[in-house]
C-alpha cells in the first residue's frame, strides 16, 4: 500500500474530482466517494478504515459492501498508475 499511496501523492487532484497524472498526462474523473478514497489513500489509511470513514460518511444499502467497493477502486487505480 506505501508504494500505492507514494504514487497517489504525485498525481493533482481538484476538489471537484478531476484527476491529473503528470507522469502519464492521463486524467481522470471521480466523485465523493472517490475522492475521499483517494486523499485517505494519499494519507496511507488502510481500505478497512477508508471503508469506515465512508460508512460514516454515506448512507450504504444493506447489500452494499463499502470495503469491495474500496479494493475494486484501489485495483483500477493501480491499473491506471501503473503499479500493476
Amino acid at each position: 500500500m506505501q508504494n500505492l499511496a507514494q504514487r497517489l501523492r504525485q498525481l493533482a487532484v481538484s476538489d471537484s474530482g478531476f484527476v491529473f497524472d503528470p507522469l502519464t498526462g492521463h486524467t481522470y474523473s471521480v466523485n465523493g466517494a472517490g475522492l475521499e478514497i483517494l486523499e485517505g489513500l494519499k494519507q496511507g489509511l488502510a481500505p478497512s478504515d477508508l471503508a469506515a470513514r465512508l460508512s460514516a460518511m454515506y448512507e450504504f444499502d444493506a447489500d452494499d459492501d463499502p470495503l469491495r467497493d474500496i479494493e475494486e477502486f484501489i485495483a483500477q487505480l493501480r491499473k491506471n498508475t501503473n503499479l500493476g
